[in-house]
């Protein structure tokens, strides 16, 4: 469980130490607490989650093998190096081996991997390595489509930037990779 209180004392001796305080900028009273609130309760939620769990809840065994596709899932994933959020959307391919996962799942496993301190590119494998690890997909991919902050506000500043990463997992399937395009 996280230390929330601790968390906001860390939030307001950084923002000190960079020479801003509430005494000077009273903009920042409460700041450590919203801080600490919006990691320790959301942007970092994923690690309270299973993925195991997530697809063996909403599992049903099914003769099914064509290929499911959902797109426009709205991810955000928190950089490592930079602490800063990358948004966009994610594409989830599998196809089925047995089971049928809920739609929701998917969206699920997708905020499990995603609402963590992690690469975009390890999380896009994640929820492909997900798909036949724990529904026994024969295969899988994911695509992330993300606009990355530690590329837009620092650095070049690259305005309008996009990542895009693709994993697949599995056995080789050519329409899959199509789909993720």
């Amino acid at each position: 469980m996280p230390d929330l209180d601790r968390a906001a004392r860390a939030i307001e001796e950084f923002l000190d130490a960079l020479g801003h305080t509430p005494e000077s900028e009273p903009e920042l009273a409460g700041t450590g607490a919203r801080v600490a609130e919006a990691f320790g309760e959301d942007l970092l939620d994923g690690y309270r989650m299973d993925p195991a769990e997530i697809l063996a809840e909403t599992c049903a065994t099914t003769g099914r093998t064509e290929l499911v596709v959902v797109r426009g899932i709205a991810i955000t994933v928190t950089c490592p190096h930079h602490l800063l959020p990358s948004t966009g959307t994610a594409t989830v391919a599998y196809r089925p081996n047995g089971k049928l996962a809920g739609l929701g799942a998917l969206g699920r496993l997708v905020q499990c991997r995603g609402r963590r301190l992690a690469l975009q590119e390890t999380v896009a494998q994640q929820v492909a390595d997900d798909l036949v690890e724990h529904l026994g997909a024969a295969s899988a991919g994911c695509a992330l489509d993300l606009s990355p902050m530690c590329m837009i506000a620092r650095g070049g500043r690259q305005v309008g930037a996009r990542a895009l990463s693709v994993a697949l997992a599995g056995a080789e399937d050519e329409s899959l990779r199509q789909a993720l395009r």
